[in-house]
């Protein structure tokens, strides 16, 4: 397994655990928390979940070294949506990161430390609200190499920060340290370094004490309806072709050894 799961008091904690790849997800994982999101979903017992990341890491995005030798493309190629698709809560379907296609009717919340970057930012925009602790580091590093956003991040960065600083960001690839995450209401909490997690389950409790019925009437109401997030996810789909153009080959020359530890100086 290369995640793991901790259930107490009603909150399901869920750890990516590939700390030798930063937890870069490869789909494997992806599979694995999917399934993981859906099991919570379904449990009642459940009431919130925490996506968090093993070894000070949250994500490093997809992990480019499958992408970039080809040994993703056959789980790519199975993700394709179907045109008849339009309810992500009814309907769920995996999306190349896993979970970034559905609809949960419960909370998410993101524990942040280290990288949230790429598709690992995509993850942390699809929970609902994020705690990033000091020294995280979030922002579109994928741009670097040609691999287009394709687990809702076009949708969800414009929503969560306005269109001027999605655009900002979406077209840059620049990094956002916890401050500026805060300031532009990526994050909703930040904390000292380690205390992500700590953070993200003292949040969780106080939602479990409110009345659960209310709360989650008015989770699902403020977000997109499902007809229209099924329609955007389908949308952003399409530029799945840019990375067959640009995206495999830089994928490799990231896995060749360029690009390390945030150094985007020579790509």
């Amino acid at each position: 397994m290369t995640i793991t799961i901790e259930q107490t008091d009603g909150i399901t904690t869920i750890t990516i655990n590939r700390p030798d790849a930063r937890n870069a997800v490869d789909p494997e994982t992806a599979r694995q928390l999917f399934e993981a999101f859906l099991a919570f979903e379904q449990d009642a017992d459940q009431r919130v979940a925490i996506l968090s990341g093993a070894g000070g890491y949250f994500c490093a995005g997809f992990d480019l070294k499958t992408a970039g030798s080809g040994a993703a493309n056959d789980w790519m190629a199975a993700l394709a949506i179907p045109q008849d698709w339009t309810d992500p809560m009814a309907q769920p379907i995996p999306g190349p990161m896993g979970p970034s296609r559905l609809m949960l009717s419960k909370p998410v919340i993101a524990a942040i430390e280290g990288p949230a970057v790429a598709g690992g930012m995509e993850l942390a925009a699809w929970c609902d609200m994020r705690v990033m602790a000091e020294g995280a580091v979030t922002g579109v590093f994928c741009r670097r190499w040609g691999v287009p956003l394709i687990d809702g991040g076009t949708i969800r960065l414009p929503r969560i920060l306005g269109q001027g600083r999605a655009s900002d960001l979406i077209l840059t690839g620049r990094s956002v340290d916890p401050s500026e995450a805060l300031t532009m209401g990526f994050a909703n909490r930040t904390c000292l370094k380690g205390q992500a997690l700590s953070v993200a389950r003292d949040l969780a409790a106080d939602l479990i004490r409110f009345p659960q019925a209310c709360m989650l009437a008015d989770h699902l109401s403020s977000r997109l309806a499902p007809a229209d997030l099924a329609a955007a996810l389908r949308r952003e789909w399409a530029s799945m072709a840019t990375f067959a153009a640009e995206g495999q080959v830089g994928a490799a020359r990231f896995a060749a050894g360029k690009g390390r530890s945030g150094d985007f100086e020579s790509i």
